[in-house]
């Protein structure tokens, strides 16, 4: 059955396409929501000094707050509406999951369908209002004594009525790229959260591409580092696209059945299991976690802040980008978000008892319990070689960016984003083609049948 897809799939030509509307009117409202979006990133905070802003931001450039304004299209630099994009929504997910884990009623309304997703869905955006707030206060508060490499102060004219704008702004900017990335999973093409966070990262891609090749032009960097860097990206894509699409398939067997005269099942097909179930989601959960504190500990750092500034800059050096404190966390948060995730998405007991009830089995392995310790051990182990296959790839920019100087953007974690949106929006694009030719198949079908 996947091979014909799969033929069907490769035989779809621009004239399926041009008929499929469903689908053009999909992509079109998705290309809509992220024009708006980047509009969003270029209206700044009033109250702002955007020069300013650039060079406190150009400062931090190699910190977390690079990291942060790559993850943000450059929001950040400019201190627009949308500074601190998706980000906060993100982590209240990671909360939010993370109680339900522990609690019983949060459980118990997992269990509920449609109507408990509803209501934890609320619960999360009402927690990404409090983070947003808090972030909010906290880069308020920073902003009012950061200034420029120039001596201008960022903030024109600090003071309460400073903080109580900018708070609602970013609170505002926040909950609108949630609803907006709401409304692209549901009436567009691909998840809307993972779509703002990839259209950041590629409207930075040619600003980056253009500062390497200067760097070049430059002698800063040598034109082999440049070549080496290319052939890097190429083959880290290639390896991205090789591990995303690796799969472990168990086979299930089911018995044959007689009915009468006739004799039904007796077939085998396979359980697939992903090497990296949880896909991008643990390197974003990673670096929603560390930026959280470490913004506003970045402009502290630079509003220069005697009483609480030295903990905050203690502990923006310490958890720096490229330190090794810093990659021990952010590997050991991979890891933990990545088994976290993978139990999240699936159960192996309720698999097995699910295969069980459909008499289904393993062959070799007794239904039921064992059949559950056995998903159980492979999923364990496919999750241990899937999570050390994403620190691997986190890991390669910030030894780019500690010892070549590099842009960011040709680091694993932003290319990890860009060709796992890539394949997921690929992937429904063909479903949706696939949909519209079996829909065209079975209304000529019926024609006929009328004749």
């Amino acid at each position: 059955m996947a091979s014909a897809a799969d033929q069907l799939a490769a035989n779809l030509n621009l004239g399926v396409f041009s008929k499929a509307t469903e689908l053009k009117r999909r992509i079109w409202f998705s290309l809509f929501a992220l024009v708006i979006y980047r509009m969003g990133t270029f209206i700044t905070l009033p109250g702002i000094d955007p020069v300013a802003m650039a060079e406190v931001i150009h400062q931090q450039s190699q910190g977390v707050l690079g990291l942060f304004d790559v993850f943000a299209g450059g929001a950040l630099s400019r201190m627009s509406i949308f500074a601190l994009n998706i980000m906060p929504y993100i982590s209240a997910a990671i909360i939010i999951q993370l109680f339900a884990a522990v609690s019983p009623a949060l459980e118990q309304m997992k269990k509920e369908g449609v109507s408990g997703r509803i209501k934890m869905n609320q619960y999360t955006r009402y927690l990404t209002v409090v983070i947003t707030a808090l972030q909010a206060i906290g880069i308020a508060s920073g902003l009012e004594g950061a200034t420029g490499t120039s001596g201008i102060p960022v903030v024109m004219a600090p003071g309460l009525f400073f903080k109580f704008t900018t708070v609602i702004t970013l609170v505002g900017g926040t909950m609108f790229l949630v609803w907006l990335g709401e409304q692209i999973t549901e009436r567009g093409i691909g998840q809307g959260i993972s779509l703002l966070i990839f259209a950041g990262i590629v409207a930075g891609l040619p600003g980056g591409i253009v500062g390497l090749l200067e760097l070049g032009r430059t002698g800063a960097i040598s034109p082999f580092v440049i070549a080496f860097l290319g052939i890097g990206a190429v083959a880290i894509i290639a390896g991205i696209v090789f591990f995303e699409q690796a799969q472990r398939r168990i086979l299930v067997q089911y018995p044959k059945r007689q009915q009468g005269n006739k004799v039904f099942g007796g077939e085998s097909s396979h359980l697939p299991l992903k090497l990296n179930t949880s896909g991008v989601i643990p390197p974003i959960f990673a670096s929603s976690l560390l930026l959280l504190p470490l913004t506003i500990a970045g402009f502290q750092g630079t509003a220069g802040v005697e009483s609480s500034g030295g903990i905050l800059n203690t502990i923006g050096a310490l958890l720096g980008r490229g330190q090794p404190l810093y990659l021990f966390t952010y590997s050991v948060l991979i890891v933990f978000f990545a088994f976290f995730y993978t139990a999240v998405v699936f159960n192996p007991s309720e698999t097995a008892e699910n295969l069980r009830k459909y008499g289904g089995f393993i062959p070799g392995i007794r239904p039921g319990k064992n059949t559950g310790e056995y998903l159980d051990f492979v999923l364990t182990r496919l999750t241990v070689v899937g999570s050390l296959y994403l620190i691997v790839v986190c890991l390669i920019p910030e030894f780019l960016i500690s010892r070549l100087s590099v842009p960011f953007y040709f680091g694993g974690t932003s290319l990890m984003i860009v060709v796992n949106v890539t394949l997921n929006v690929m992937q429904q694009i063909q479903a949706h083609l696939l949909a519209h030719q079996y829909e065209g198949l079975l209304k000529k079908s019926r024609l006929r049948g009328r004749k």
